[in-house]
């Protein structure tokens, strides 16, 4: 593996808080715009992805940058960053 693609892999993602009623846990929205192979237009993704909070300091509707970190659970790989809003 070359260390661009490992870089691919960490970079941050920016999204917003969903839902934070798990202990510890938040669910992030994460929206992507891709063009679409066929039409040539930009086609808006997206996708929940939870994430570890320590300090639960995220709030419903808040901005966040997550990072890719070790697996804590099944599903949560990625953790909390910085909270910009």
């Amino acid at each position: 593996m070359t260390t661009a693609q490992t870089k691919k892999n960490q970079q941050p993602l920016t999204g917003k808080v969903v839902s934070n009623k798990m202990e510890k846990t938040v669910v992030v929205l994460v929206e992507d715009t891709v063009k679409a192979p066929l039409y040539k237009k930009y086609v808006r993704r997206s996708r929940k992805l939870l994430a570890h909070d320590e300090t639960n300091q995220c709030q419903e509707g808040s901005v966040v940058v997550i990072s890719q970190a070790k697996p804590y659970s099944r599903r949560k790989t990625w953790k909390v960053e910085k909270v910009i809003k």
